[in-house]
C-alpha cells in the first residue's frame, strides 16, 4: 500500500484488518469492495485538490482551502458505511455512533477529530436533504458516489435481489428504472460536492442514457441477466 504511506502503520493496519471485513456482512452493493473503493477515491480526490486550486482564481480557489488530515479522510472513507449492519434506513446515523464508539480509534484521533469522522458519515447519504457539514463529508459523498453507469446499474440491480428477492424479471427491472431516473436522472436528487471531480461529466453521460427509455431499459436487461 504504497500510496498509503503517510497513514500511521497501526491505523492502516486496523482499518483494512478489522474494518474493511466489516463490510463482507452487508448486501452486495456494499462489501469489501466498495469500501475499498470509496476509501481509493476519497484520497484522490484529496490528492486533486492541490492542482485544482493552482488553476483557479483566488476567489474561487480560497472556497476549497480548508486544511484536510489525511488520516481523519482516510477513517471517515472507510467507515462511512459501518451503520449497515443495522439495517440500510439510518445507516449513514448508525455509522456516526459505531464510530463515536468506536474506543480503538482514540489511538490515533482526539476527540474531535471523531466527532469529524462521525459526522462525515452520518452526511454522505445522497438522500440526505442538508449540505455535509465539512470537507471531510463532502469528499467521503462524493466519493462513495462512483459514477460509472454499469456500476451503477449492477449495484441497483443487486439491492433489488437483497431487499425484494420475491419480485419478477420484469418488476426488478421496472424497480430498477425507476431508481435510476429518480437518483441519478436529470433532477434527481444525486448532489455532487467537489469541483475538481470528473463525477459530473460521467453524471452527464449515464444521465444520457437514463433519458432515453430505450437505452436505458436495454441496459438494464443486459445487466439483469448477466447477474440472473
Amino acid at each position: 500500500m504504497e500510496q498509503y504511506k503517510d497513514i500511521r502503520s497501526g491505523l492502516l493496519d486496523y482499518i483494512y484488518g478489522r474494518i474493511v471485513p466489516e463490510y463482507a456482512g452487508f448486501d452486495p452493493a456494499h462489501r469489501e469492495d466498495h469500501a475499498i473503493t470509496v476509501i481509493d477515491q476519497a484520497m484522490r480526490l484529496m490528492d486533486g485538490l492541490v492542482p485544482w486550486r493552482s488553476s483557479q482564481s483566488a476567489e474561487t480557489a480560497a472556497l476549497w482551502m480548508e486544511d484536510i488530515d489525511r488520516e481523519v479522510l482516510f477513517a471517515a472513507a472507510a467507515c462511512h458505511d459501518l451503520g449497515l449492519v443495522n439495517g440500510r434506513d439510518r445507516h449513514h446515523l448508525d455509522s456516526g455512533q459505531i464510530i463515536r464508539n468506536d474506543s480503538r480509534l482514540t489511538e490515533w484521533f482526539s476527540a474531535g477529530q471523531i466527532e469529524t469522522i462521525a459526522q462525515a458519515a452520518e452526511d454522505h447519504r445522497a438522500s440526505g436533504k442538508s449540505d455535509p457539514r465539512s470537507i471531510y463529508g463532502k469528499i467521503v459523498a462524493e466519493a462513495d458516489r462512483v459514477i460509472d453507469g454499469e456500476t451503477i446499474i449492477r449495484r441497483t440491480i443487486q439491492f433489488g435481489f437483497t431487499h425484494y428477492p420475491s419480485l419478477e424479471r420484469e418488476a426488478h427491472i421496472k424497480r430498477a428504472v425507476e431508481h435510476l431516473r429518480e437518483k441519478y436522472g436529470r433532477g434527481g436528487y444525486l448532489k455532487l460536492w467537489i469541483p475538481w471531480s470528473d463525477n459530473a461529466a460521467r453524471l452527464n453521460a449515464l444521465q444520457e442514457i437514463i433519458a432515453d427509455d430505450s437505452a436505458v431499459y436495454r441496459e438494464t436487461v443486459r445487466i439483469y441477466d448477466l447477474l440472473a
